[in-house]
């Protein structure tokens, strides 16, 4: 029996309010429609031609070193070039000893030496623009490229559009957003975070599991109640409130019941020696689930290389604590990094999956170029070094280039807006493209007059 008590309230048999139906409950697809697609299509908004392609955007929260890891300089004062000595790849660029397996990989990436940008030389404005193509200003948070990704062309399947992982960056200094939500585009086009750690023993993805106080044979009723419910509560479906919690939790409950979701978050299925090949890191574990995601039918996956930048091994090579020495990058984060993304490119690229996957390598700035008298590097806006593979890019060659001492650009000089231009490319995106703005204005989705980096593709 279901008893109707109002207008936007009702309660079931057993005592449960629509409150608790919407736990688990799903009254309307998320995403677009198909229909919304299609018309987008027709319009040139997108390109079908790519719509197989997908990207794996890896965040370096904490900014690798450009002098010391992609962009050396060998024959400038000690203390700009570092401790470390440069080598020969099957790219026609050198990079650091530290990374000896990027080196035989090098023919299926390439580097952008020119970044920088203009903004503070804190973490969070990077992460902004590094993600959105924008600085956040008036109150305006522009959504993540994953969720435009997603408004603009729904997902594929039960599994969702844009997976963050392990989960969502935390401080960081600054205390402002990081852009890893979907902004004006609204709570419905935010990414699935996992929150949880793949290297761990026994891992699981939290939201797969259904909430501990709702037995399977409940959840079952819920759904099987669903037309009965859509027909009671019309006048609190009309609301946009509503509508939201509907296309929320259906999201949610697609994931949490659906089998190919389940398999697809299932690092159990992979070999061992696969799981090893990637390291048994969490950024290892990561970068495997990642493309387990992506082979399944997810168009956007982030991956966090580290979640903060305090008392924990990072990128941000200060060289006192909280934060890393130069050391600390060497033996640890080096390491890791270097066998988790190479098993990533060569995973990708056998299993026919590299072409139409970009991995794009971001980071929010870079280091300065004179070691600090601790022995690090601090923050440093106008210069960095950044990395692309797949989804049409060709490999081994480096764009740009940096000044004598990796300071700033020399040549091709290449701005965050441009960089989340060419992830938009990649993925098929007309970047003349609206999405709906702030107070319903039309806004832009990478501003007038910005391009991609072409020479990736050429």
């Amino acid at each position: 029996m279901l008893k109707v008590t109002g207008p936007g309230s009702i309660t079931t048999c057993d005592g449960v309010t629509r409150r608790d139906f919407l736990q688990v409950g799903a009254l309307g697809a998320i995403g677009l429609s198909m229909a919304k697609y299609e018309a987008l299509a027709a319009a040139g908004a997108t390109n079908k031609s790519k719509d197989k392609r997908s990207c794996i955007m890896i965040f370096n929260l904490g900014a690798p070193s450009q002098l010391d890891l992609f962009d050396m300089k060998p024959d400038a004062p000690r203390e700009v070039r570092g401790p470390f000595k440069p080598i020969n790849t099957k790219g026609d660029f050198e990079i650091s000893e530290l990374l000896p397996l990027h080196a035989k990989f090098a023919d299926k990436f390439s580097l952008v030496r020119s970044c920088y940008h203009t903004a503070a030389a804190v973490h969070d404005t990077g992460h902004q623009m590094m993600q959105t193509g924008r600085l956040f200003t008036g109150g305006n948070i522009t959504p993540h490229a994953g969720c435009a990704l997603e408004f603009l062309k729904g997902r594929r399947s039960d599994l969702p559009a844009h997976v963050i992982m392990p989960e969502l960056m935390g401080p960081t200094g600054g205390n402002m957003p990081h852009g890893q939500d979907a902004g004006f585009l609204g709570k419905t086009y935010d990414p699935y975070v996992i929150n949880a750690d793949p290297s761990v023993k026994d891992f699981k993805v939290p939201d797969l599991l259904p909430p501990k106080e709702i037995g399977e044979a409940r959840l079952q009723r819920r759904k099987e109640l669903r037309d009965v419910v859509e027909g009671a509560v019309k006048n609190f479906e009309a609301s946009e409130a509503a509508k939201l919690m509907d296309a929320n939790f259906a999201g949610a409950y697609r994931v949490m019941t659906s089998q190919k979701a389940r398999e697809a978050f299932d690092l159990t299925k992979e070999p061992l020696k696969v799981r090893e090949r990637y390291g048994m890191t969490r950024f290892g574990q990561c970068c495997l689930l990642a493309r387990r995601l992506v082979e399944a039918g997810v168009r956007f996956v982030t991956v966090n290389t580290f979640i903060t930048v305090f008392n924990e091994i990072t990128w941000d090579i200060h060289g006192s604590k909280p934060f890393t020495s130069i050391e600390g990058m060497r033996d640890l984060i080096c390491p890791m990094y270097d066998q988790g993304y190479t098993a990533l490119l060569e995973d990708l690229a056998q299993r026919g999956l590299l072409d139409d996957t970009m991995v794009c390598n971001l980071a929010e700035f870079g280091r300065t170029p004179k070691v600090n008298p601790a022995g690090g590097r601090d923050h440093w806006p106008n210069c960095w070094t950044m990395g692309f593979a797949g989804g049409g890019v060709k490999g081994g060659r480096a764009i740009g280039k940096s000044d004598e001492i990796g300071a700033y650009p020399a040549e091709r000089p290449v701005s965050p807006p441009m960089v989340v231009a060419t992830i938009f490319e990649s993925l098929g995106l007309d970047l003349d493209t609206h999405l709906p703005g702030p107070a319903g204005r039309p806004f832009p989705l990478v501003d007038f007059g910005t391009q991609p980096i072409k020479e990736l593709f050429a």
